[in-house]
């Protein structure tokens, strides 16, 4: 049994933000942190203060973080980036809106006070005393506090108030992970009911002392238990109220939480199995228990459903049949052939999936290098003549202005080639397309050709309406480009012929070959440092090379298409952490801790160019080593320099680590591995859900059967495959009750509480 938690996040836009540039507007982008760790960036929206995002993710998470925040920030080029304002959901909030918050929110200052990260070490006890009681705090250590001086790191020390007396522990220099291991005592008066403040202060010789968070002990409690140890979240000081906020704009957000506890592959094998069943049997099943789930199952949460059946199918091989029972189903109640697919049907939704789950890394590897060019390009493109920027243009001293049909003459030709380069691209890739692709494509013609005989060449309808009489007539302006579509529409008709010309023998060889070689899970250039702790560490030591992550290996070579070299095998990675920026003096690093031929521990540096890179890196390798023997768990997030660690200052080399590891925060990608039992669970859950219309449609189908009508008119009692449904959903429900009530399954309880 597992405890996970998702969290979906979409990022839609902002309105009516703040100007911070001289021209009067702002270039904003969207950091998202959980607990104050950065995991998103979003792109930036350029002059604008209501920019549009639309950008969806996926993050997988522990189930003991505490909160989500947006911050939205203004890009400059030559200084550091302005904050605008921030958004800010507790996990509390988000559990309390279960269908997921969604709307727009005030955008609030950020707060320094307010800005605190990581936890602290306490050991409390109360000493017995012949006079009097004594109350002991050991104030050990702490890690992953908030950085707040200029180097990337802190100088915290510690103080300790209780009953008007304040103690402090020394100052730890440049580090987020001081250990102190200090003592204090206080004298403890009989009924006492105030409360023990600790308070970690990041220590600065000219300028204030800077607030690193607090915890607050219930003394009351301490003193029924006698004793406590264990690390303490620090808390921020929301004890001063904010002035002067200001007008900041607004964000709009969706945000869902999701919490599951995902219980023993055994216990989902009757549910899986059952499923399974009714797919080998088809349309000509007595149960049809899939055409039920569509009917039982809202619009809005339909595409969700689709995804995960298509996963839990697509992991017991059974992809293509699942498909082609929709697609019977779909051609059943379709009566004509341009209107395929163009409903809110589990058929549509599952299609979509199958093609995102089966064919994104095709689809990036056949477009992704044109449409990196187009970005790199970076050309000016406009063919509505009521929204073209005129520019200068010629050599220095020779500037004139561009006419306006210059501009428009320019666009359509870059729009032209662009067109013509992805069709291209398109049309070349018949063989590269995953033979799975191809055989459920192949699936998909014969079964329309058999519905619609007389419209088989009407595969390829108008592509975004562009050629029908009433859009030219609306969007004149498209013109130039009308003899590029038509001609990439016939091609694209030919491009679906060869894709679904394919023999059976043919595609078994295809899926043979896709097997035999191990597909790269994450590729791209990285820079790695080659200095082995030689030498001084800076920026210049890392080389460039081009790594690509298999389900064997982490491996490199000097270009993409220079033949590579093993560096890490897949089994012998322990953990994959971020780097202290002050480390190296450089952002976006991480590191890969391994074990070499001889079980040694190792560790490679390698640099990103990115926030986002970095994080996809290491959900890339996260993910690919989850079943891993031996992965740690803590690690240093500093470096090893000289003689002693440079994030906690400890002087062993070999010392285990001074904080924990991030080994179950993930992003959600399309080329996940497959996750069999969490998709069961996700489906036991929705069933769960309309559990009361599925037990409706079982009476209806038993009485049915009883006045000796059926509904379906197949053999067999078709509320049979129902029936057994609600057993397993029955049995399931016991199953999670028993897991919830085992020790096991409790969250470990604290004898002490933060104060209010």
């Amino acid at each position: 049994m597992a405890k996970r938690s998702s969290l979906s996040i979409r990022i839609v836009e902002g309105k009516n933000l703040p100007a911070k540039d001289i021209t009067g507007s702002s270039d904003p982008y969207c950091i998202v942190k959980v607990d104050n760790e950065p995991i998103i960036r979003t792109a930036t929206v350029w002059k604008t203060l209501c920019p549009f995002w639309g950008e969806d993710y996926q993050v997988h998470l522990p189930p003991t973080f505490h909160t989500v925040a947006f911050y939205v920030m203004d890009e400059d080029a030559l200084s550091r980036d302005d904050v605008i304002g921030k958004v800010c959901l507790t996990r509390d909030a988000l559990a309390s809106h279960p269908k997921g918050f969604s709307g727009w929110t005030h955008l609030v200052e950020v707060d320094p006070n307010e800005e605190v990260q990581g936890e602290i070490h306490l050991r409390l006890e109360v000493v017995p005393g012949v006079h009097a009681s004594r109350l002991r705090c050991a104030v050990l250590e702490a890690r992953d506090l908030a950085p707040k001086d200029r180097n990337g790191a802190s100088d915290p020390f510690v103080r300790v108030h209780y009953n008007g007396r304040t103690q402090e522990t020394s100052v730890v220099k440049k580090s987020c992970y001081p250990r102190w291991n200090e003592t204090f005592d206080f004298e403890l008066e009989k009924g006492a009911s105030e409360a023990l403040l600790v308070e970690a202060w990041d220590w600065d010789l000219v300028s204030r002392n800077d607030f690193l968070g607090k915890v607050a002990v219930n003394v009351q409690r301490l003193c029924s238990a006698q004793q406590e140890e264990g690390w303490f979240r620090l808390q921020p000081d929301q004890s001063k109220s904010r002035q002067g906020k200001g007008n900041l704009g607004s964000l709009q957000l969706e945000v869902r939480l999701r919490d599951e506890t995902v219980l023993p592959s055994v216990c989902y094998q009757p549910l899986v199995q059952l499923l399974c069943q009714e797919v080998k049997l088809g349309t000509q099943g007595p149960g049809r228990l899939i055409p039920v789930i569509e009917e039982t199952t809202s619009a809005e949460c339909r595409q969700e459903v689709a995804t995960t059946l298509l996963k839990l199918f697509l992991g017991q091989g059974l992809a293509k049949d699942f498909l082609d029972l929709l697609f019977q189903l779909e051609l059943g109640r379709t009566s004509e052939a341009n209107t395929l697919f163009r409903s809110n049907s589990l058929a549509s939704k599952s299609m979509e999936s199958f093609l995102k789950v089966a064919g994104m890394r095709y689809l990036h590897g056949i477009l992704g290098p044109i449409i990196d060019r187009v970005f790199e390009e970076k050309k000016y493109v406009e063919l509505d003549p009521s929204k073209v920027e005129v520019k200068d243009v010629g050599c220095s001293g020779l500037h004139r202005p561009q006419t306006e049909a210059e501009v428009l003459e320019q666009s359509a030709q870059t729009l032209r080639a662009h067109l013509v380069a992805l069709l291209s691209a398109i049309c070349r890739s018949v063989r590269t397309c995953p033979a799975i692709i191809r055989a459920t494509f192949r699936q998909l013609f014969r079964r329309v050709r058999e519905r619609f005989p007389n419209a088989q060449h009407q595969a390829v309808q108008n592509i975004g309406n562009m050629d029908t009489p009433v859009s030219r007539a609306k969007e004149s302006w498209m013109e130039p480009l009308q003899p590029t579509v038509r001609q990439g529409v016939a091609q694209l008709k030919d491009f679906i012929m060869k894709l679904v010309d394919i023999e059976e023998k043919e595609e078994l060889d295809l899926q043979r070959a896709l097997n035999s070689q191990a597909p790269p899970v994450k590729e791209g250039p990285l820079f790695i440092h080659r200095t082995k702790g030689k030498g001084p560490l800076a920026s210049s030591s890392f080389k460039k090379l081009y790594f690509s992550l298999t389900t064997e290996a982490l491996s490199f070579a000097k270009t993409s298409s220079s033949k590579k070299s093993t560096f890490i095998k897949l089994a012998s990675i322990r953990a994959a952490e971020k780097v202290e920026e002050k480390s190296f003096g450089s952002s976006h690093i991480m590191q890969v801790i391994y074990a070499d031929d001889v079980g040694r521990a190792q560790t490679v540096y390698l640099q990103c160019k990115c926030v986002n890179e970095l994080n996809q890196w290491l959900s890339a390798l996260r993910k690919a080593s989850t079943n891993n023997r031996g992965l740690l768990r803590s690690y240093h997030p500093g470096i090893f320099r000289g003689d002693k660690w440079s994030c906690c200052h400890q002087k062993d080399k070999t010392d285990q680590g001074c904080d924990k590891t991030h080994s179950r925060v993930t992003l959600q990608e399309w080329n996940d591995p497959l996750d069999h039992d969490l998709e069961a669970q996700l489906i036991y859950r929705h069933l769960l859900g309309v559990e009361a219309a599925l037990r409706e449609r079982y009476q209806l189908l038993r009485g049915a059967t009883e006045a000796g009508v059926s509904p379906t008119g197949c053999d067999g009692a078709p509320e049979d495959s129902l029936a057994q449904l609600l057993r397993v959903l029955q049995d399931l429900r016991e199953a999670h009750g028993s897991s919830l009530a085992s020790p096991a399954a409790r969250e470990p309880h604290h004898l002490l509480e933060l104060q209010t």
